[in-house]
């Protein structure tokens, strides 16, 4: 193997380091910017009435 072959393996293999490292970042940044998202959501859901039958039946006869 030629020296000029291991130096352009090297420099590739850090380069699909790096392109995995970042890669890792975008998604792990991605999920945390959707769990927060999420949270916001059932956070904004009301609460339910202290009474368990108020609010939990629709009347489909009338």
């Amino acid at each position: 193997m030629d020296v000029s072959q291991i130096t352009s393996l090297a420099i590739g293999l850090a380069n699909m380091d790096l392109s995995s490292k970042v890669s890792t970042m975008v998604l792990k940044k991605s999920l945390d910017n959707q769990q927060s998202m999420a949270a916001g959501i059932l956070n904004s859901i009301p609460q339910l009435p202290a009474n368990p039958a108020v609010g939990r039946n629709i009347n489909t006869t009338a």
